[in-house]
């Protein structure tokens, strides 16, 4: 199964960001990855294509994929 975790930022643009990470650690909890996203406020290191600069946190989401392939 893939599992990615994806960190939903806004921007001074009004757009929404996503940052994804593959394959987080099992052991995440909401402590955590708060910490880490104001953490990347913090750094000021993201800029979207069109130059604005991410400003505030709106969600987090751990999505799990199966797929399944038949031999044909």
């Amino acid at each position: 199964m893939e599992t990615n975790l994806e960190l939903v930022f806004l921007a001074t643009d009004g757009k929404t960001v996503r940052i994804t990470v593959n394959d987080p650690k099992d052991d995440l909890n909401e402590e955590i990855i708060r910490n880490v996203m104001n953490q990347i406020l913090t750094a000021n290191v993201f800029e979207t294509s069109s130059g604005a600069s991410l400003v505030s946190i709106k969600e987090a989401r751990k999505i799990s994929k199966n797929t399944e392939v038949f031999s044909l």
